[in-house]
């Protein structure tokens, strides 16, 4: 989550699926959805009594029934006033054309709702009075008021939401009401500690929690239209290295900037393991009794919220064996399928309109079935867009049953072989200065940069601090889909380290090259990032309580990264990077162990890191290999 994601969010509430059109036809669809649907607002009470404001755009025909489509957001359902229309109805233009009941509403405690508004509300489960409140029953709630008292509904409904949205979704099918029958939870926010936008592997995602924070701030405590024109935050300079590294310790971030005001950042620095203020907010052990039909919606290359979709989809398939069940992954960045053409990300090229297929074949079919009974030929369970090749897979399981896993090894001069190494001791190592971190892009960036997922690392494999590890150049395609497993046998001569590992395809020196202008990315030998995780290494044992390094003593590390699926070309090579920085999408490492939001600037201190190779403690990195 960032400053950039809330404009992208508010984008795609307004605009929805533009990138296919020009002005001529937003225009055109501005005065059909005026022409088309009369707009009401509603006060919709939840048993506790609270009143959540609401949004609902009515077809003016009225010869026929039609169902509900439901969005719950945070980020508001704007604009307001009856007289006030949105540019756009539903996930696509398709839903305003084929026509719709849409409802939009503001979650309790943002905006014109009333209530408190808690971050990624915690579950109950157990509810015994009408005071025991939820997202599963604000939803339950809004969803029988629709039915009971929007004239012309077909009492079938459907619900669907990017990022926090795609969250309120998920908890939204907990216990559903009957009349929900179809839920799409996209980029859905699952747990903010276990990989999704705060941390990653017990690492702090810096650049992309400042940013957004300085623009979701909370709300008064009486209902209020979002105040417009404010201004976004002054960071004083272009460059996101330079502004992190002079902000110093995190502490410095409330002390300078926030000022005590933003309680959600104060959190995030107040919880640090993964304690129960985080597994209370966890979604996912709640996904059971889960009816309606469900089709969760990711992106590879979604720098907030890759490892959501999958961890939703995992969990409703195996809570809910009966329910219909699917997984979309396509090349997207964060809500990428609702807002752009899906046909590239930074300089690398997907060679198809991915987004107009996914609404066109997958999204539009799959409501219109669930809520409308018209088929669309069958479904498969996993319909992912495999990277490299450019082409749209369907599997009848994700990973697919078929995967198998292909380990390599790291070994001497930079070798990445399938073979373990004979020597019984052997290490490569780096000295790691958390005052000179690595960055995480090779160009000047604010903000967390969606196009570092697949950003050229040429300029990491030069430096000193970062490890690298490659193949000989493949004699076929190897294509994996499935996780990507990481087995390290560490040192450090501190007490703390963090250690980012790097998948990357790199291209062949005669790679067909458009002929760029001069400063253009030239792809010949290009080395694109397919998958890259911190993991800090005091989490190693346990994310609830971590624990301090042994000075220099080895130990091993493991853990999974988010998914891909991905052609590792004929021709090309696989390499792996290792280095302990990665900034300022991570924050800095001390390579001490203590509380990292509160240490002092001479608590940063240079380690030296080792990785061994050994056939004692070989390290390496394990993909899923399909045909």
């Amino acid at each position: 989550m960032k400053k950039v994601l809330l404009t992208l969010l508010l984008l795609i509430g307004s605009t929805s699926s533009f990138h296919v059109y020009g002005q001529n036809d937003r225009d055109e669809l501005k005065k059909y959805i005026r022409a088309s649907y009369t707009k009401f607002e509603y006060e919709i009470p939840a048993r506790d009594g609270v009143k959540l404001f609401t949004s609902v755009y009515v077809p003016k025909d009225t010869s026929r029934s039609y169902a509900i489509m439901l969005t719950r957001t945070p980020y508001d359902v704007a604009p307001y006033g009856v007289d006030r229309y949105r540019n756009s109805l539903g996930p696509s233009e398709k839903f305003a054309r084929a026509g719709f009941i849409f409802v939009y509403q503001d979650v309790r405690g943002r905006f014109m709702s009333e209530g408190e508004f808690i971050e990624m509300t915690p579950h109950r489960p157990n509810k015994v009075s009408s005071a025991d409140v939820d997202e599963s029953t604000d939803t339950w709630d809004t969803i029988d008021w629709l039915v009971k008292n929007i004239s012309n509904n077909s009492g079938n409904v459907g619900i669907w939401g990017i990022s926090y949205s795609g969250f309120y979704a998920a908890a939204g099918m907990i216990d559903a009401h009957p009349a929900l029958k179809a839920v799409s939870p996209q980029a859905p926010v699952s747990d903010l500690f276990m990989g999704d936008d705060c941390y990653h592997n017990g690492a702090f995602f810096l650049a992309a929690n400042f940013g957004f924070f300085t623009s979701f701030k909370q709300r008064g405590a009486e209902p209020a239209q979002p105040k417009r024109g404010a201004g976004s935050f002054d960071f004083g300079t272009p460059d996101g290295y330079e502004f992190y590294l002079q902000l110093g310790p995190l502490e410095n971030a409330d002390k300078h900037y926030f000022k005590g005001e933003n309680p959600y950042w104060i959190d995030l620095l107040n919880h640090t393991t993964y304690d129960d203020f985080w597994k209370s907010r966890n979604i996912r052990p709640h996904l059971n009794n889960v009816p309606p039909a469900v089709m969760t919606v990711g992106g590879w290359f979604d720098a907030e919220d890759l490892r959501g979709p999958l961890a939703i989809f995992d969990s409703v398939e195996e809570k809910n064996p009966g329910t219909s069940n699917q997984l979309v992954m396509g090349p997207w960045v964060h809500g990428g399928w609702a807002g752009g053409k899906g046909d590239h990300l930074g300089a690398v090229q997907f060679s198809a309109d991915t987004s107009e297929f996914y609404q066109g074949r997958i999204e539009f079919p799959f409501f219109d079935f669930h809520l409308n009974g018209k088929d669309h030929g069958s479904f498969p369970k996993a319909w992912v867009f495999e990277t490299g090749t450019n082409r749209w897979r369907q599997f009848d399981s994700w990973p697919p049953a078929s995967a198998k896993a292909a380990d390599y090894y790291l070994r001497e001069r930079g070798q990445l072989t399938g073979e373990l190494s004979a020597e019984t001791t052997a290490f490569d190592e780096y000295v790691s200065d958390p005052n000179k971190p690595v960055p995480f892009v090779g160009y000047t960036a604010l903000g967390m940069s969606r196009e570092y997922m697949v950003a050229d690392q040429r300029f990491a494999s030069t430096r000193p601090d970062v490890l690298v590890y490659e193949t000989e150049p493949l004699r076929q395609d190897v294509i994996t889909a499935g996780p990507v497993s990481v087995s390290l046998w560490v040192s450090t001569t501190g007490t703390d380290a963090d250690f980012v590992v790097k998948l990357i395809d790199v291209y062949p020196p005669d790679y067909p090259d458009p002929k760029p202008n001069p400063g253009e990315v030239r792809m010949g030998g290009y080395q694109q990032l397919v998958r890259g995780e911190p993991f800090r290494a005091k989490f190693r044992n346990s994310f609830e309580n971590p624990e301090p390094m042994v000075p220099v003593e080895f130990t091993k590390i493991e853990f999974d990264m988010p998914d891909v699926c991905h052609a590792f070309r004929k021709g090309h090579k696989i390499m792996v990077q290792i280095q302990s920085s990665w900034f300022p999408l991570v924050d800095r490492n001390p390579q001490q162990f203590l509380d990292i939001p509160w240490a002092k600037p001479e608590d940063f201190q240079k380690a030296t890191q080792r990785i061994s190779r050994s056939s004692n403690a070989p390290s390496s990195i394990s993909l899923s290999i399909i045909d």
